[in-house]
C-alpha cells in the first residue's frame, strides 16, 4: 500500500462517501458508538450521518455536499435532510441492462462459438469505438485472444461497420466525418468504399472485415435488435483469415446471422430483421 498521506486520504473520503450511500440506502447502522438504526425513508440528517460514521458533523457535510454536486445525494430543503440522488437509477439502469443483455447473450455466444470452431464476441459501440462485453472461445480456436473491453475502431471491424450501418444518422456521420486511421494495408479509409459496405451491410443484415484490424485476421458479424426494433449489438465471429475465407467448412455467414436472430428473439424482438 502506498504510504502518501494525500492518497491515504482520498481513500479514506471515498470509503466514508461510498458508506454514506449504504446508510441512505438501507438505514443506518450503528458504528464506532453510533445510535440506534434510523428510518431510510425520511432521510438523514447531516448531524446523523455523521454520528453514524463516527466523524465530525463538518466532515459529513463536505462528503454530502460533493455527493450531492454529483447528484449521487439529494437535500429535502423542508428538511434538511438528505436522500439517494436522481442519478443512482441512471447509473443502475446502465449497470443492470449491460449485465442482463450479457447473460442472455453467454449461451448464444458458447452455441456458435462452438459450432464454428472460432472465438466470439459480442460487441456494443461505446463512443466512438467498439467494446466486447462478452466473449466465447471454441476449444479448437487457432489462437487465445482476450478481446473483453479491448477498444477498436468502428471502421476496420466486421461489428463496427454493422454498428455504424445502423445507427442513428448523426451519429454515422460523425464516425465518418473524422479521418479513418489505416490499421493494416487492408483497412477501408476511403469514406465512398465504407459507406458501400455498410449499405450493403443494412441490405443483407451482416458485415465482413478481411485483415482489416490485424493482419491474419478476418471476421463476420451480424445485428442484434432490442425488442423496440433498435440495433443495440453485434455478434462477430473472428478468427484466422485462412479458416474463414476457406471454402466447404460451416456456413459461418448463416451461423452468425442466426445467432444474432435468436438472441434478438431472446430480447424481446418481434419484427423482421435486415436481409
Amino acid at each position: 500500500m502506498s504510504n502518501d498521506p494525500r492518497e491515504a486520504a482520498v481513500i479514506r473520503s471515498v470509503d466514508r462517501a461510498v458508506a454514506i450511500l449504504d446508510l441512505l440506502a438501507h438505514g443506518a447502522r450503528p458504528q464506532n458508538g453510533g445510535s440506534r438504526e434510523l428510518p431510510v425513508f425520511g432521510g438523514l440528517s447531516g448531524a446523523e450521518v455523521a454520528r453514524e460514521l463516527g466523524v465530525h458533523r463538518s466532515t459529513a457535510l463536505r462528503l454530502l455536499g460533493t455527493l450531492e454536486r454529483h447528484a449521487l445525494v439529494e437535500r429535502d430543503p423542508r428538511t434538511a435532510k438528505y436522500r439517494l440522488g436522481r442519478r443512482l437509477p441512471q447509473l443502475a439502469r446502465v449497470v443492470t441492462g449491460e449485465l442482463d443483455l450479457r447473460s442472455v447473450a453467454r449461451p448464444v455466444c458458447e452455441s456458435l462459438a462452438a459450432s464454428t470452431g472460432e472465438t466470439v464476441t459480442l460487441d456494443v459501440l461505446d463512443g466512438d469505438e467498439i467494446v466486447p462485453i462478452e466473449q466465447s472461445s471454441a476449444s479448437t480456436a487457432f489462437v487465445s485472444v482476450n478481446w473483453l473491453g479491448r477498444r477498436t475502431p468502428v471502421h476496420c471491424t466486421a461489428s463496427g461497420k454493422v454498428l455504424l450501418a445502423f445507427a442513428a444518422e448523426p451519429i454515422r456521420q460523425r464516425l465518418l466525418g473524422r479521418p479513418l486511421e489505416p490499421r493494416t494495408p487492408r483497412s477501408i479509409v476511403d469514406v465512398a468504399e465504407l459507406e458501400k459496405q455498410l449499405a450493403a451491410a443494412r441490405e443483407s443484415g451482416y458485415a465482413r472485415s478481411f485483415e482489416e484490424l490485424e493482419v491474419g485476421l478476418d471476421a463476420i458479424a451480424a445485428p442484434v435488435y432490442s425488442a423496440d426494433g433498435k440495433v443495440l449489438a453485434a455478434i462477430d465471429v473472428s478468427g484466422p483469415a485462412h479458416r474463414l475465407q476457406a471454402g466447404g467448412g460451416p456456413d459461418l455467414v448463416a451461423l452468425t446471422r442466426d445467432a444474432a436472430a435468436d438472441l434478438s428473439r431472446r430480447l424481446g424482438f418481434r419484427g423482421r430483421a435486415a436481409r
